[in-house]
């Protein structure tokens, strides 16, 4: 019999802990899983996959996503990514899973370049991405709600007139 939820497999700022629990407000079950083919975004503090990509993609699945919750998340990578049905292996038991993830949407974008390091993300980029998610969470309590791209826009064009770079 199936879990109720979805299983949602997530890489970049969404395999952080805390920046789950910013947007659904707990931290689902998860277990380690790969997928292949993973770019980093020029300009951008989040990577994206591309299904057709070279090499292996770490990253999480989140169990038991509701339908609520899967509504949020999508909002959340708004209109540059669309979600899609994948397999990816788990790493602890090498099961094949199906499962949802977030692939971008422009296949032919000049942007698509190089590696994107959760390592370096952590160090460099963190802590503004919580702070934009908390702002993109706080704005959409209002009518005049922007979009996680507008609001990512907006904060970190400001971070970068206060003269810290947008992505180090």
């Amino acid at each position: 019999m199936r879990k109720a939820g979805h299983d949602l497999f997530v890489y970049g700022s969404l395999q952080e802990p805390e920046v789950v629990h910013v947007l659904l407000n707990r931290v689902p079950d998860r277990v380690s899983a790969i997928l292949s083919g993973l770019f980093r975004i020029k300009g951008r503090v989040y990577p994206t996959i591309l299904p057709d990509g070279a090499g292996e993609v770490t990253g999480k699945v989140l169990k038991g996503i509701t339908d609520d919750e899967l509504k949020l998340l999508d909002e959340f990578e708004d209109v540059e990514y669309v979600r899609k049905a994948v397999q990816v292996v788990l790493t602890d038991t090498s099961e094949k899973l199906q499962v949802g993830t977030y692939v971008w949407r422009n296949k032919e974008d000049p942007d698509l370049y190089g590696e994107w390091d959760l390592e370096i993300w952590k160090r460099h980029d963190k802590d503004g991405f919580i702070t934009a998610t908390k702002k993109f969470m706080e704005g959409r309590k209002l009518p005049e709600a922007k979009t996680r791209i507008d609001t990512f826009k907006t904060f970190f064009k400001q971070d970068i007139e206060n003269g810290k770079p947008l992505d180090s």
